[in-house]
């Protein structure tokens, strides 16, 4: 596994392009999958072959990814690919765990169709549904007390995820991924015109030390916890803003989750209600500064307007936080006439020293503001003037 999510490396294009019938399937499953599927390389299985069939995708699984390799023939692109799992995963063999079950269940690899872009798709998950049951057994053969009981009791909720972390330099661990709030919860809903592509999900990240006893010899020590979200649910609101309820002695996950779930329901309501007061903050601009010249229409996180003072022109762009109005907007000017010795316009640093109360209205917000630039763009119009001067 890699270290993060977000170590997951772009493609590499170097090569010649995949062969037609192959590119087919692997932009399929780029375009349709609900989980965040990378391209981590593509190469040919043959040396100046006129086409590439071979590529590693990052998958995630528990939080982070694992890195497979699908090995199809440029030369036979009928024929399903082979697949290279993990250097750490030769139990993991699920053709035989479909003959163990004796269930009369087959691998979408027993009717494979090349014409069907959708099976490099279909293939993908099945392999990664099978992984996930896979690590679920091995973490179920670990001698711990703790470990046992806390699978016995929450392994049923849906989508949680488990593996173990492997480790040179300290004692092993295992890590639990616990999707919160209900599966099925559309944050996009909360967001008109939102652009996400992929569903948006916060999980907690457990850690539990492995003890390696048949019985607790005594407390047993809290876990590692920690919040984790998708990373465009950053533009709703942050999770790493988030305090974790305590974690008591004694205490397991069944006990811990629903106080943490419900702390996030009122965040979660919060912050939607949050995008309306920002939003009627940058409409109260407009009968005070003029329309904005720019402005967020989705998450109302941004605003630009323009101002006047005597034949002075400068821009005010608004940074408005996700904690608004508890937190204030950052100001930070722009002069439309005054460029620095690289050519581009003179800004301020951000301004937060102004006048501000979360209980006035936005008509009040801006009147303030709008009163503190009266005198703060005469010292940014000095503070350009000497800039200029200085680079000649």
């Amino acid at each position: 596994m890699s270290p993060s999510a977000d170590a997951a490396a772009p493609a590499s294009t170097s090569g010649p392009p995949l062969a037609p019938l192959i590119a087919a399937q692997l932009s399929y499953l780029l375009s349709h999958s609900k989980l965040p599927i990378k391209v981590e390389q593509i190469w040919s299985g043959c040396r100046n072959g006129r086409y590439s069939d071979r590529f590693t995708l990052s998958i995630p699984l528990c939080l982070d990814y694992v890195h497979w390799d699908f090995l199809y023939n440029a030369l036979a692109p009928k024929v399903a690919p082979d697949v290279v799992f993990g250097p750490d995963d030769e139990g993991f063999q699920p053709l035989v765990d479909y003959a163990e079950a004796g269930s009369g269940d087959k691998s979408c690899l027993a009717g494979w169709d090349y014409r069907d872009p959708r099976g490099l798709l279909a293939l993908v998950h099945e392999l990664r549904e099978l992984y996930v049951e896979y690590h679920k057994k091995q973490v179920a053969k670990v001698d711990d007390a703790r470990v046992t009981f806390e699978l016995s009791t929450v392994l049923s909720k849906e989508g949680i995820e488990v593996c173990m972390v492997p480790s040179a330099d300290r004692p092993e661990e295992v890590k639990f991924s616990v999707p919160l709030l209900d599966v099925d919860f559309d944050f996009a809903k909360l967001v008109p015109g939102c652009p996400w592509k992929l569903p948006q999900k916060i999980h907690l990240q457990v850690i539990f030390p492995i003890s390696r006893s048949s019985s607790y010899s005594s407390v047993p020590s809290a876990p590692r916890l920690k919040l984790i979200s998708t990373p465009d649910l950053k533009s709703l609101f942050s999770v790493e803003d988030e305090k974790l309820p305590p974690w008591s002695n004694g205490m397991c996950l069944a006990e811990y989750l629903p106080a943490l779930e419900e702390s996030l329901n009122l965040r979660v309501v919060e912050a939607s209600a949050s995008i309306g007061a920002r939003r009627r903050f940058i409409e109260a601009l407009a009968p005070t500064f003029g329309r904005p010249i720019e402005a967020d229409p989705i998450f109302c996180r941004e605003a630009t307007v323009l101002s006047i003072s005597g034949i002075f022109t400068f821009l005010v762009h608004f940074a408005i936080p996700l904690q608004f109005p508890r937190q204030q907007p950052a100001l930070t000017l722009q002069s439309s006439q005054h460029l620095n010795a690289n050519g581009t316009p003179i800004m301020s640093l951000p301004i937060n020293d102004y006048p501000w109360s979360p209980r006035w209205d936005q008509a009040e917000m801006v009147e303030r503001i709008y009163d503190f630039l009266t005198d703060e763009c005469q010292n940014f119009k000095k503070f350009c003037s000497d800039t200029i001067t200085q680079q000649k």
